[in-house]
C-alpha cells in the first residue's frame, strides 16, 4: 500500500514536471513572439500584409506574380500612399518577411499548445482544475489572434500606423497569457502552500507587480504613439521636467494616451514610482528571513530593474534604434518574470 502510493505521488510529480516544461516552452515563445512583436513595429512591417489567413497565410509568396500581388496590396494602403511611396518590391519584402515570421511564430506558439495538450489529456494526466485553466488559456490565445488582426486593421483604414489603444491591449493580453502560463508552471513545479508569515513583503511583491504591468502598458501607448522618438533627452524633456504642452488636448483625459508628450512623460514618472517603490521593497526584505532562494530573487528584482531603466534611457536618446527598442521590451518582460517568481516564492513556505 505505502509503496504504492509512493509510486502514484513519484508518478505525479513526474507528469507535473513534464506539464510544467511544456507550459514554460510555450511561455518563452509568447515572450519571443513579444520580442518579435517590437522589432515589427520598430520596422513598420506590421501593415506590410493585409489580409488574415490563419491557415493558407502561412506559406508566403512563391512566385515573382505572387510577390507583385502582396505589393499591389500594400501599395492600397495609407502607409504606402503617406510613408513608403517610393518603396521597391525589394523593400517590401524585407518588411514583409518581418511581420510573416511575426504571424508564423504565433502559428508554432498555437501548435506546440495545442498538441501536447492533447497528449496530456489523451493519457489523463491532467486535473480537472488544470484542464479549465488550460481551456481558458486556449481561448484567449484564440482572441489574441483576432485582437493582433483588430489591431492591424486600424491600420489599413485611414491613418498609416495602428490605434494606439488596440497595439496597447494586444500588448496587454500577451503579458496576461505569458503570466498565466508562468504561473501555472510554478505551481506544478512548486505547489503552493498557504503561508502567514511575512505578509507586508507578499503584499508588497503584488503591489511591485502591479506597477511593472503598468509600467508596461504604458509603454504599449508610447510605441503606439511614437513618443520614443521626441523629447531624446535625459533627465530633462527638452529643458525641463514637465514639458509645455503637457495637456494640449482637449478632453483632457485623452492626453494620457494621444499626447506624445504626456505619454512619454507618463512612463518616465512610473519609472521613478518603480524604482523607489522596488528600492524600498528590496531594503524591507534585508531584514526579513526569506532563505536564500527568495532573497537571491529579490536581489535579481533590483538589478533586472535597475537594467531596464538604463536601457530605456539608452534607447530614449539614442532614439530608439531596432535593436535596443526590442531589448528594452525583452527587459521589461524579464522584470515581469523576476516578479512573478518572487510573488510565488512569497505565497508558499520556503
Amino acid at each position: 500500500m505505502i509503496a504504492s502510493a509512493q509510486d502514484a505521488m513519484k508518478s505525479t510529480q513526474s507528469s507535473n514536471s513534464a506539464i510544467a516544461l511544456w507550459l514554460i516552452v510555450v511561455a518563452a515563445l509568447v515572450f519571443a513572439m513579444v520580442v518579435v512583436g517590437g522589432v515589427t513595429r520598430l520596422t513598420r512591417s506590421g501593415l506590410s500584409i493585409t489580409e488574415w489567413n490563419p491557415v493558407a497565410g502561412a506559406i508566403p509568396p512563391l512566385t515573382t506574380d505572387q510577390w507583385q500581388m502582396e505589393f499591389d496590396k500594400y501599395r492600397q494602403t495609407p502607409e504606402y500612399k503617406h510613408v513608403n511611396a517610393s518603396m521597391s518590391l525589394d523593400g517590401f519584402k524585407r518588411i514583409f518577411w518581418v511581420e510573416w515570421a511575426h504571424r508564423l511564430l504565433g502559428r508554432l506558439t498555437g501548435f506546440v499548445f495545442i498538441v501536447p495538450l492533447i497528449y496530456f489529456a489523451v493519457r489523463r494526466q491532467l486535473s480537472k482544475p488544470l484542464v479549465l485553466k488550460l481551456g481558458a488559456l486556449f481561448i484567449l490565445g484564440g482572441l489574441q489572434g483576432a485582437l493582433g488582426w483588430f489591431m492591424v486593421q486600424s491600420g489599413l483604414i485611414d491613418i498609416p500606423r495602428v490605434s494606439p489603444y488596440r497595439l496597447t491591449a494586444h500588448l496587454g493580453l500577451a503579458v496576461a497569457l505569458y503570466a498565466w502560463l508562468v504561473w501555472i508552471a510554478l505551481d506544478l513545479r512548486r505547489p503552493l502552500v498557504r503561508t502567514t508569515e511575512i505578509p507586508a513583503l507578499r503584499r508588497g511583491a503584488w503591489v511591485v507587480s502591479a506597477l511593472v504591468c503598468l509600467m508596461i502598458l504604458a509603454g504599449g501607448f508610447v510605441a503606439g504613439t511614437k513618443a520614443g522618438f521626441v523629447f531624446n533627452t535625459f533627465p530633462l524633456m527638452n529643458g525641463a521636467f514637465v514639458p509645455p504642452g503637457l495637456y494640449a488636448m482637449d478632453p483632457g483625459w485623452i492626453n494620457n494616451f494621444e499626447n506624445v508628450a504626456t505619454v512619454q512623460f507618463n512612463h518616465r514618472l512610473l519609472a521613478y514610482v518603480l524604482l523607489v517603490a522596488v528600492a524600498a521593497f528590496w531594503w524591507s526584505g534585508r531584514s526579513a528571513a526569506l532563505g536564500a532562494v527568495r532573497r537571491r530573487t529579490l536581489n535579481w528584482l533590483l538589478v533586472a530593474l535597475c537594467a531596464q531603466i538604463g536601457l530605456g534611457i539608452a534607447a530614449l536618446v539614442l532614439i530608439v534604434p531596432v535593436w535596443l527598442g526590442a531589448l528594452h521590451q525583452a527587459g521589461a518582460l524579464v522584470v515581469f518574470t523576476v516578479a512573478l517568481r518572487l510573488n510565488h516564492d512569497l505565497a508558499r513556505h520556503s
